[in-house]
């Protein structure tokens, strides 16, 4: 419970920190590449526990914790993964868009 904690309270950190930063940069698709490309080059980087890692940059982030998840993994598995993840995240938010106008 101790450690949901910790991670809950750097996520919210880190989820302020993206929208300031995004509000900032004037919003749009650009500041999240940014965000994402100094979140995971972070993680990378400084290989954080769970405050700053899980919870902070996986607030911050949309990304990190995708980079970080397929380079622990053997070339053949990493690629199948973000593969799995460049493909199936848009089509599951379509998907889940259909069903919500199916619903109306």
């Amino acid at each position: 419970m101790k450690q949901a904690l910790i991670v809950g309270a750097g996520a919210g950190c880190g989820a302020a920190a993206r929208q300031m930063l995004t509000l900032a940069l004037a919003g749009g698709l650009w500041p999240l590449l940014v965000i994402n490309v100094l979140g995971s080059a972070a993680m990378g980087w400084a290989k954080p526990g769970p405050f700053w890692g899980t919870g902070f940059l996986g607030g911050f982030t949309s990304f990190a914790a995708f980079a970080l998840l397929a380079s622990q993994q053997p070339a053949a598995m990493a690629a199948t993964y973000v593969a799995l993840t460049v493909i199936g995240c848009p089509v599951a938010y379509l998907a889940g868009g259909f069903l919500r106008r199916a619903r109306r």
